[in-house]
């Protein structure tokens, strides 16, 4: 069955369980890269991976429209499942789409209370309980430390798991002065050799999940993670 073969061949599936066989606990992960690399890819394939788990994802766009969104899942999901036919693809997105919802935000508008204030919303009308949000287009440069210490509190309240994606404009993660609030760091690094293959490498994984320096390897052309 496919959506049991795309769940069992997904390499990110190694930030499930801890060393000791335990689900890990959740959350609070980053993706770092250049600009360009597959940073929405990337966040593209976690979210994926908790769809294909039953587990309902909140993708929150931050000035970037639902559209766009959309085909990245579209484009990943026919990457992922190269082989299958067009049928089997639509059945499972048809099965997992109900596990996401994409939520925009204005960069200017992007905060802790406005962001409890629309999912609460959801929750209360029962109308979707996300496990994982992936907020995507956070400028890192424009925001100061309280806002990711809110957003890490309301993590460990909520016991929800969060990952974002930061742009970083030199060949290390220095620049983001606020990394000790994260438990998973991921960064994208293009190969030295220049022949262009791309890197996922944990800079950082307190959860006891994988070892730092774990390297996995992204298609270049497709966006998808390699083990």
């Amino acid at each position: 069955m496919l959506k049991d073969e795309l769940i069992a061949n997904n390499p990110l599936g190694v930030f499930k369980k801890a060393a000791n066989g335990n689900d890990a606990p959740p959350r609070m992960g980053l993706v770092i890269s250049r600009p360009g690399l597959g940073k929405t890819a990337i966040l593209v394939q976690i979210a994926l991976d908790n769809m294909l788990h039953d587990r309902q994802v909140m993708h929150i766009s931050v000035g970037q429209n639902i559209g766009k969104t959309k085909s990245w899942y579209d484009d990943i999901m026919a990457d992922i499942a190269t082989g299958a036919s067009q049928e089997e693809i639509m059945a499972v997105k048809d099965e997992i789409s109900r596990n996401r919802m994409i939520m925009t935000f204005n960069a200017a508008t992007f905060n802790r209370p406005k962001l409890e204030e629309r999912l609460n919303d959801l929750i209360q009308q029962d109308i979707f309980k996300p496990v994982c949000l992936v907020i995507d287009g956070l400028d890192f440069a424009k925001i100061d430390r309280r806002l990711l210490e809110d957003m890490r509190d309301m993590q460990r309240a909520s016991k929800l798991s969060i990952w974002f994606s930061a742009v970083i404009h030199r060949e290390t993660p220095g620049e983001i002065a606020d990394l000790d609030l994260f438990d998973t760091v991921l960064s994208l690094d293009p190969d030295d050799q220049g022949d262009g293959k791309i890197f996922l490498n944990t800079i950082k994984d307190s959860t006891g999940c994988v070892e730092e320096g774990k390297i996995m390897r992204l298609d270049p052309t497709s966006m998808v993670v390699w083990g």
